[in-house]
Protein backbone atom coordinates (compact mmCIF):
# COMPACT_ATOMS: atom_id res chain seq x y z
CA UNK A 1 0.00 0.00 0.00
CA UNK A 2 2.81 2.35 0.78
CA UNK A 3 4.42 1.62 -2.58
CA UNK A 4 1.16 2.24 -4.38
CA UNK A 5 0.71 5.58 -2.63
CA UNK A 6 4.18 6.66 -3.65
CA UNK A 7 3.48 5.72 -7.21
CA UNK A 8 0.28 7.74 -7.26
CA UNK A 9 2.01 10.66 -5.66
CA UNK A 10 4.61 10.74 -8.40
CA UNK A 11 2.05 11.08 -11.25
CA UNK A 12 0.95 14.39 -12.64
CA UNK A 13 -2.61 15.65 -12.27
CA UNK A 14 -4.38 15.60 -15.74
CA UNK A 15 -6.29 18.77 -14.77
CA UNK A 16 -3.17 20.86 -14.22
CA UNK A 17 -2.18 19.90 -10.61
CA UNK A 18 1.16 18.25 -9.68
CA UNK A 19 -0.15 16.14 -6.85
CA UNK A 20 2.81 16.94 -4.59
CA UNK A 21 1.47 17.62 -1.14
CA UNK A 22 -1.15 19.91 -2.47
CA UNK A 23 -4.03 17.52 -2.06
CA UNK A 24 -6.32 16.55 -4.86
CA UNK A 25 -6.08 18.81 -7.90
CA UNK A 26 -9.78 18.98 -8.50
CA UNK A 27 -10.28 20.47 -5.06
CA UNK A 28 -7.58 23.11 -5.33
CA UNK A 29 -8.06 26.69 -6.45
CA UNK A 30 -5.85 26.14 -9.48
CA UNK A 31 -8.42 23.79 -10.93
CA UNK A 32 -10.89 26.69 -11.32
CA UNK A 33 -8.45 29.21 -12.68
CA UNK A 34 -6.47 26.83 -14.92
CA UNK A 35 -3.18 28.39 -13.69
CA UNK A 36 -1.78 25.47 -11.54
CA UNK A 37 1.83 24.43 -11.79
CA UNK A 38 3.17 21.44 -13.67
CA UNK A 39 3.36 20.60 -17.34
CA UNK A 40 0.64 17.96 -17.59
CA UNK A 41 -2.46 18.02 -19.85
CA UNK A 42 -4.65 21.12 -19.75
CA UNK A 43 -8.44 21.46 -19.54
CA UNK A 44 -9.62 22.47 -23.08
CA UNK A 45 -12.47 24.54 -21.60
CA UNK A 46 -10.20 26.62 -19.36
CA UNK A 47 -7.89 29.54 -20.27
CA UNK A 48 -4.58 28.24 -21.62
CA UNK A 49 -1.18 29.48 -22.54
CA UNK A 50 -0.34 30.35 -18.95
CA UNK A 51 -2.14 33.74 -19.29
CA UNK A 52 -5.19 34.26 -17.12
CA UNK A 53 -8.42 35.45 -18.85
CA UNK A 54 -7.36 34.43 -22.37
CA UNK A 55 -8.96 31.45 -24.14
CA UNK A 56 -7.35 29.17 -26.62
CA UNK A 57 -10.55 28.90 -28.77
CA UNK A 58 -14.11 30.27 -28.83
CA UNK A 59 -16.66 28.73 -26.55
CA UNK A 60 -20.02 27.35 -27.67
CA UNK A 61 -21.81 30.39 -26.23
CA UNK A 62 -19.62 32.73 -28.29
CA UNK A 63 -20.31 30.73 -31.47
CA UNK A 64 -24.08 31.02 -31.04
CA UNK A 65 -23.82 34.71 -30.10
CA UNK A 66 -22.03 35.47 -33.40
CA UNK A 67 -24.68 33.64 -35.50
CA UNK A 68 -27.92 35.12 -36.64
CA UNK A 69 -30.93 33.95 -38.66
CA UNK A 70 -29.04 34.77 -41.85
CA UNK A 71 -25.84 32.93 -40.91
CA UNK A 72 -22.52 33.84 -39.29
CA UNK A 73 -21.90 37.52 -38.91
CA UNK A 74 -19.04 38.87 -40.95
CA UNK A 75 -16.37 41.20 -39.74
CA UNK A 76 -17.21 44.86 -40.07
CA UNK A 77 -20.97 44.39 -39.76
CA UNK A 78 -21.18 44.69 -36.02
CA UNK A 79 -21.45 47.72 -33.88
CA UNK A 80 -17.79 48.36 -34.24
CA UNK A 81 -17.74 48.11 -38.08
CA UNK A 82 -17.60 51.03 -40.56
CA UNK A 83 -20.88 53.05 -41.19
CA UNK A 84 -22.02 55.37 -44.06
CA UNK A 85 -22.12 59.06 -43.18
CA UNK A 86 -23.16 62.08 -45.32
CA UNK A 87 -20.55 64.76 -45.90
CA UNK A 88 -20.87 67.67 -43.54
CA UNK A 89 -21.32 71.32 -44.32
CA UNK A 90 -18.79 73.91 -43.26
CA UNK A 91 -19.27 74.27 -39.56
CA UNK A 92 -19.96 70.62 -38.93
CA UNK A 93 -23.71 70.64 -39.73
CA UNK A 94 -25.40 67.93 -41.81
CA UNK A 95 -26.72 68.35 -45.40
CA UNK A 96 -29.74 66.14 -44.70
CA UNK A 97 -32.21 68.95 -43.75
CA UNK A 98 -31.31 70.91 -46.87
CA UNK A 99 -31.79 67.85 -49.11
CA UNK A 100 -35.16 67.07 -47.54
CA UNK A 101 -36.27 70.69 -47.98
CA UNK A 102 -35.22 70.78 -51.66
CA UNK A 103 -37.10 67.55 -52.42
CA UNK A 104 -40.21 68.87 -50.66
CA UNK A 105 -40.06 72.18 -52.57
CA UNK A 106 -39.66 70.37 -55.90
CA UNK A 107 -42.56 68.03 -55.10
CA UNK A 108 -44.82 70.98 -54.16
CA UNK A 109 -43.86 72.91 -57.32
CA UNK A 110 -44.50 69.98 -59.65
CA UNK A 111 -47.79 68.91 -58.09
CA UNK A 112 -49.24 72.35 -57.29
CA UNK A 113 -48.80 74.23 -60.59
CA UNK A 114 -51.02 73.12 -63.49
CA UNK A 115 -50.98 74.41 -67.07
CA UNK A 116 -54.39 73.92 -68.71
CA UNK A 117 -54.19 74.21 -72.50
CA UNK A 118 -56.74 76.13 -74.64
CA UNK A 119 -59.79 73.98 -75.27
CA UNK A 120 -59.26 72.03 -72.05
CA UNK A 121 -60.77 72.05 -68.59
CA UNK A 122 -59.59 70.38 -65.40
CA UNK A 123 -61.48 69.05 -62.38
CA UNK A 124 -59.89 69.27 -58.92
CA UNK A 125 -60.81 66.72 -56.23
CA UNK A 126 -59.91 66.41 -52.55
CA UNK A 127 -57.88 63.27 -51.83
CA UNK A 128 -58.99 61.80 -55.16
CA UNK A 129 -62.70 61.65 -54.31
CA UNK A 130 -64.67 64.79 -53.40
CA UNK A 131 -65.12 67.53 -56.01
CA UNK A 132 -63.32 70.77 -55.22
CA UNK A 133 -63.05 73.11 -58.24
CA UNK A 134 -62.92 73.40 -62.05
CA UNK A 135 -59.85 74.94 -63.71
CA UNK A 136 -60.09 77.00 -66.90
CA UNK A 137 -57.34 77.33 -69.54
CA UNK A 138 -54.21 79.01 -68.22
CA UNK A 139 -51.87 78.62 -65.24
CA UNK A 140 -53.60 77.37 -62.09
CA UNK A 141 -52.45 76.56 -58.57
CA UNK A 142 -53.77 73.88 -56.21
CA UNK A 143 -52.67 72.04 -53.11
CA UNK A 144 -49.97 69.44 -53.78
CA UNK A 145 -50.67 65.82 -54.49
CA UNK A 146 -52.21 63.76 -52.88
CA UNK A 147 -54.25 66.50 -51.20
CA UNK A 148 -55.58 67.70 -54.57
CA UNK A 149 -55.87 65.53 -57.66
CA UNK A 150 -56.29 67.25 -61.07
CA UNK A 151 -57.86 65.54 -64.11
CA UNK A 152 -57.67 67.33 -67.49
CA UNK A 153 -60.05 66.80 -70.42
CA UNK A 154 -60.35 68.33 -73.91
CA UNK A 155 -63.84 69.82 -74.05
CA UNK A 156 -63.71 71.18 -77.63
CA UNK A 157 -62.77 67.91 -79.34
CA UNK A 158 -65.58 66.61 -81.59
CA UNK A 159 -66.25 62.96 -80.80
CA UNK A 160 -68.08 60.58 -83.16
CA UNK A 161 -70.25 57.61 -82.28
CA UNK A 162 -71.25 55.27 -85.13
CA UNK A 163 -74.46 53.34 -84.53
CA UNK A 164 -74.68 50.38 -84.84
CA UNK A 165 -71.27 49.90 -86.48
CA UNK A 166 -70.04 48.78 -89.87
CA UNK A 167 -70.84 45.05 -89.55
CA UNK A 168 -74.06 45.10 -87.54
CA UNK A 169 -77.62 45.31 -88.82
CA UNK A 170 -80.05 47.61 -87.01
CA UNK A 171 -83.68 47.28 -88.09
CA UNK A 172 -86.05 50.19 -87.40
CA UNK A 173 -89.82 50.17 -87.95
CA UNK A 174 -91.19 52.83 -90.30
CA UNK A 175 -94.57 54.52 -90.27
CA UNK A 176 -96.07 52.13 -92.87
CA UNK A 177 -95.13 49.02 -90.84
CA UNK A 178 -91.95 48.16 -92.77
CA UNK A 179 -88.40 47.55 -91.59
CA UNK A 180 -85.31 49.44 -92.70
CA UNK A 181 -81.65 48.74 -91.95
CA UNK A 182 -80.38 52.14 -90.84
CA UNK A 183 -76.99 53.33 -89.54
CA UNK A 184 -76.05 56.83 -88.42
CA UNK A 185 -73.30 58.87 -86.76
CA UNK A 186 -73.64 61.17 -83.73
CA UNK A 187 -71.10 63.99 -83.37
CA UNK A 188 -70.82 65.59 -79.92
CA UNK A 189 -68.49 67.33 -77.49
CA UNK A 190 -68.35 68.24 -73.80
CA UNK A 191 -69.92 71.53 -72.72
CA UNK A 192 -69.46 71.29 -68.93
CA UNK A 193 -66.74 68.96 -67.62
CA UNK A 194 -68.06 68.98 -64.07
CA UNK A 195 -71.53 67.83 -65.10
CA UNK A 196 -70.07 65.35 -67.57
CA UNK A 197 -67.99 63.60 -64.91
CA UNK A 198 -70.32 63.74 -61.90
CA UNK A 199 -73.94 64.07 -63.07
CA UNK A 200 -74.35 60.74 -64.92
CA UNK A 201 -72.68 57.45 -64.09
CA UNK A 202 -72.01 56.67 -67.79
CA UNK A 203 -72.61 59.74 -70.00
CA UNK A 204 -71.46 58.08 -73.23
CA UNK A 205 -73.87 55.16 -72.81
CA UNK A 206 -76.66 57.62 -71.99
CA UNK A 207 -75.88 59.50 -75.21
CA UNK A 208 -76.16 56.30 -77.27
CA UNK A 209 -79.43 55.24 -75.64
CA UNK A 210 -81.01 58.67 -76.12
CA UNK A 211 -79.85 58.79 -79.75
CA UNK A 212 -81.37 55.40 -80.55
CA UNK A 213 -84.70 56.32 -78.94
CA UNK A 214 -84.86 59.62 -80.84
CA UNK A 215 -83.98 57.95 -84.17
CA UNK A 216 -86.65 55.26 -83.78
CA UNK A 217 -89.26 57.87 -82.92
CA UNK A 218 -88.35 59.99 -85.96
CA UNK A 219 -88.28 57.09 -88.46
CA UNK A 220 -91.61 55.79 -87.14
CA UNK A 221 -93.27 58.92 -88.54
CA UNK A 222 -91.95 58.41 -92.10
CA UNK A 223 -92.88 56.08 -94.93
CA UNK A 224 -90.42 53.47 -96.13
CA UNK A 225 -89.97 54.97 -99.59
CA UNK A 226 -89.26 58.37 -98.04
CA UNK A 227 -86.54 56.92 -95.82
CA UNK A 228 -84.96 54.78 -98.57
CA UNK A 229 -84.87 57.47 -101.25
CA UNK A 230 -83.37 60.04 -98.92
CA UNK A 231 -86.11 62.63 -99.38
CA UNK A 232 -86.74 62.82 -95.63
CA UNK A 233 -83.18 62.33 -94.35
CA UNK A 234 -82.49 65.98 -93.61
CA UNK A 235 -85.72 66.32 -91.68
CA UNK A 236 -85.04 63.11 -89.72
CA UNK A 237 -81.51 64.21 -88.83
CA UNK A 238 -82.69 67.62 -87.62
CA UNK A 239 -85.51 66.09 -85.57
CA UNK A 240 -83.20 63.54 -83.93
CA UNK A 241 -80.61 66.18 -82.98
CA UNK A 242 -83.20 68.46 -81.40
CA UNK A 243 -84.79 65.64 -79.40
CA UNK A 244 -81.43 64.38 -78.19
CA UNK A 245 -80.29 67.81 -77.05
CA UNK A 246 -83.54 68.46 -75.19
CA UNK A 247 -83.26 65.17 -73.31
CA UNK A 248 -79.54 65.61 -72.51
CA UNK A 249 -80.20 69.12 -71.18
CA UNK A 250 -82.97 67.74 -68.98
CA UNK A 251 -80.49 65.23 -67.54
CA UNK A 252 -77.84 67.97 -67.10
CA UNK A 253 -75.31 65.75 -68.85
CA UNK A 254 -72.84 68.46 -69.92
CA UNK A 255 -72.96 67.25 -73.57
CA UNK A 256 -73.69 69.17 -76.79
CA UNK A 257 -74.87 67.27 -79.88
CA UNK A 258 -73.20 68.88 -82.88
CA UNK A 259 -75.05 66.85 -85.51
CA UNK A 260 -76.60 63.57 -86.59
CA UNK A 261 -75.82 62.08 -90.02
CA UNK A 262 -77.54 59.06 -91.59
CA UNK A 263 -75.03 56.86 -93.41
CA UNK A 264 -77.10 53.98 -94.73
CA UNK A 265 -80.78 53.18 -95.34
CA UNK A 266 -81.18 49.71 -96.87
CA UNK A 267 -83.90 47.07 -96.79
CA UNK A 268 -83.30 44.05 -94.54
CA UNK A 269 -80.89 41.54 -96.05
CA UNK A 270 -83.45 38.71 -95.97
CA UNK A 271 -85.88 40.57 -98.25
CA UNK A 272 -83.41 42.62 -100.25
CA UNK A 273 -84.24 40.89 -103.57
CA UNK A 274 -87.95 41.50 -103.10
CA UNK A 275 -87.26 45.15 -102.34
CA UNK A 276 -85.21 45.42 -105.53
CA UNK A 277 -88.12 44.01 -107.55
CA UNK A 278 -90.52 46.42 -105.92
CA UNK A 279 -88.14 49.29 -106.54
CA UNK A 280 -87.79 48.33 -110.21
CA UNK A 281 -91.57 48.13 -110.62
CA UNK A 282 -91.92 51.47 -108.92
CA UNK A 283 -89.41 53.00 -111.31
CA UNK A 284 -91.28 51.59 -114.31
CA UNK A 285 -94.54 52.97 -112.96
CA UNK A 286 -92.96 56.37 -112.45
CA UNK A 287 -91.63 56.29 -116.04
CA UNK A 288 -95.11 55.45 -117.39
CA UNK A 289 -96.66 58.22 -115.36
CA UNK A 290 -94.08 60.66 -116.68
CA UNK A 291 -94.79 59.66 -120.29
CA UNK A 292 -98.56 60.00 -119.75
CA UNK A 293 -98.06 63.41 -118.21
CA UNK A 294 -95.95 64.48 -121.19
CA UNK A 295 -98.65 63.35 -123.67
CA UNK A 296 -101.31 65.07 -121.62
CA UNK A 297 -99.30 68.27 -121.69
CA UNK A 298 -99.03 68.07 -125.48
CA UNK A 299 -102.76 67.46 -125.96
CA UNK A 300 -103.60 70.24 -123.57
CA UNK A 301 -101.26 72.64 -125.35
CA UNK A 302 -102.80 71.73 -128.73
CA UNK A 303 -106.32 72.20 -127.39
CA UNK A 304 -105.41 75.51 -125.89
CA UNK A 305 -103.92 76.59 -129.24
CA UNK A 306 -107.07 75.55 -131.12
CA UNK A 307 -109.25 77.37 -128.66
CA UNK A 308 -107.15 80.49 -128.98
CA UNK A 309 -107.35 80.29 -132.78
CA UNK A 310 -111.11 79.86 -132.66
CA UNK A 311 -111.43 82.90 -130.45
CA UNK A 312 -109.41 84.93 -132.91
CA UNK A 313 -111.57 83.78 -135.83
CA UNK A 314 -114.70 84.58 -133.90
CA UNK A 315 -113.48 88.11 -133.28
CA UNK A 316 -112.87 88.53 -137.01
CA UNK A 317 -116.25 87.03 -137.81
CA UNK A 318 -117.97 89.58 -135.60
CA UNK A 319 -116.29 92.37 -137.51
CA UNK A 320 -116.95 90.98 -141.06
CA UNK A 321 -119.28 87.99 -141.07
CA UNK A 322 -119.65 87.52 -144.84
CA UNK A 323 -115.97 87.75 -145.65
CA UNK A 324 -115.05 85.47 -142.81
CA UNK A 325 -117.72 82.94 -143.78
CA UNK A 326 -116.50 82.78 -147.38
CA UNK A 327 -112.85 82.47 -146.33
CA UNK A 328 -113.68 79.64 -144.00
CA UNK A 329 -115.62 77.90 -146.79
CA UNK A 330 -112.73 78.15 -149.21
CA UNK A 331 -110.21 76.92 -146.64
CA UNK A 332 -112.42 74.00 -145.75
CA UNK A 333 -113.03 72.94 -149.35
CA UNK A 334 -109.36 73.22 -150.10
CA UNK A 335 -108.50 70.98 -147.21
CA UNK A 336 -111.08 68.39 -148.29
CA UNK A 337 -110.56 68.37 -152.07
CA UNK A 338 -106.81 68.32 -151.80
CA UNK A 339 -107.03 64.73 -150.61
CA UNK A 340 -109.30 63.43 -153.48
CA UNK A 341 -108.80 62.68 -157.21
CA UNK A 342 -112.15 64.03 -158.38
CA UNK A 343 -112.76 67.34 -160.05
CA UNK A 344 -116.26 68.75 -159.80
CA UNK A 345 -117.48 71.20 -162.44
CA UNK A 346 -120.76 72.94 -161.74
CA UNK A 347 -121.28 74.74 -165.11
CA UNK A 348 -123.54 73.07 -167.68
CA UNK A 349 -122.01 71.80 -170.96
CA UNK A 350 -118.43 71.79 -169.66
CA UNK A 351 -116.51 68.58 -170.08
CA UNK A 352 -114.30 67.87 -167.09
CA UNK A 353 -110.60 67.54 -167.80
CA UNK A 354 -108.70 64.36 -167.31
CA UNK A 355 -107.77 63.35 -163.77
CA UNK A 356 -104.18 64.33 -164.08
CA UNK A 357 -103.14 63.23 -160.55
CA UNK A 358 -104.43 59.72 -161.21
CA UNK A 359 -102.60 59.52 -164.54
CA UNK A 360 -99.43 60.70 -162.91
CA UNK A 361 -99.61 57.95 -160.27
CA UNK A 362 -100.21 55.32 -162.93
CA UNK A 363 -97.29 56.49 -165.01
CA UNK A 364 -95.02 56.45 -161.98
CA UNK A 365 -96.10 52.89 -161.15
CA UNK A 366 -95.39 51.72 -164.73
CA UNK A 367 -91.98 53.42 -164.76
CA UNK A 368 -90.76 51.48 -161.69
CA UNK A 369 -88.53 48.48 -162.63
CA UNK A 370 -89.98 45.04 -162.08
CA UNK A 371 -88.94 43.38 -158.84
CA UNK A 372 -86.40 40.51 -159.37
CA UNK A 373 -87.70 37.03 -158.98
CA UNK A 374 -86.66 34.96 -156.03
CA UNK A 375 -83.46 32.92 -156.41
Amino acid sequence: MAARGLAMAGKKNPWGGSGKGDGPAEDGPDADRGAGGGDGPRNPWLPGGGEPGKRRSASIEDIFKNRGPEGPRRAGGGPGGPTFRLPERPGGKSWLPIIIGAVAALWIALSSVHFVQPGEQAVVTWLGGKYSDTLDPGTNFTAPWPINLVQKENVTKIRSEEIPGSSTEKLILTGDQNLVDLSYVIRWNISDLTLYQYQLSDPRNALLEIGEAAMRAAVARKRLDTVLTGEGRAEIEQTVRERMQARLDAYRSGIIVQGVEINKTDPPSRVEEAFKDVSSAQQDADAAVNRAQAIAQQVLARAQGDASEFNNIYEEYRLAPEVTRRRLYYETMEAVLSKTDKTIVEADGVTPYLPLPELQRRSQSAAKPAAPRGE
